[in-house]
């Protein structure tokens, strides 16, 4: 998959305003540390999501995963093209690495906008957060 699409600056505001409301959804009885996000698919939709925690933490769910989920499944996502993750922080929070691959699986080459309650933003590409990839690419490649 390719990503040829760049968000908008209205697209990119209306992924930081989802992504800061997401958060306030979050349920983190345990870290206290809500995350929100918002992805932008290729049609232009925009789906929020927030983490969840659990008690058998290893359960928990963090943001970008939760969005892509819920809009995989209720909108029939097919491509990212752009993800902002926030933090409740002073400086700004990368996805983590299984945020990561599982971003990759819909959009290898999206645009990444992480922000905070701080000045700091880090725009970035997936591709360079996650050199290298493992993904439906390298089952293309080996079907042959």
């Amino acid at each position: 998959m390719t990503t040829p699409l760049t968000p908008t600056p209205e697209q990119w505001a209306q992924l930081e305003r989802a992504a800061r409301l997401a958060a306030k959804r979050a349920y983190v009885p345990y870290s206290r540390f809500a995350v929100g996000a918002a992805i932008l698919d290729s049609q232009g939709g925009i789906h929020p999501g927030c983490n969840v925690e659990n008690a058998s933490y290893g359960l928990g769910n963090c943001a970008e995963r939760t969005a892509i989920y819920s809009a995989r499944v209720l909108h029939d996502l097919q491509e990212i093209i752009s993800v902002v993750v926030y933090t409740p922080t002073a400086r700004a929070t990368t996805p983590c690495g299984a945020c990561r691959q599982v971003l990759n699986e819909f959009g290898p080459a999206m645009a990444v906008r992480c922000v905070c309650d701080g000045d700091e933003v880090i725009e970035t590409t997936l591709d360079q957060l996650l050199p290298h990839a493992f993904g439906p690419k390298n089952l293309t490649d080996a079907a042959g």
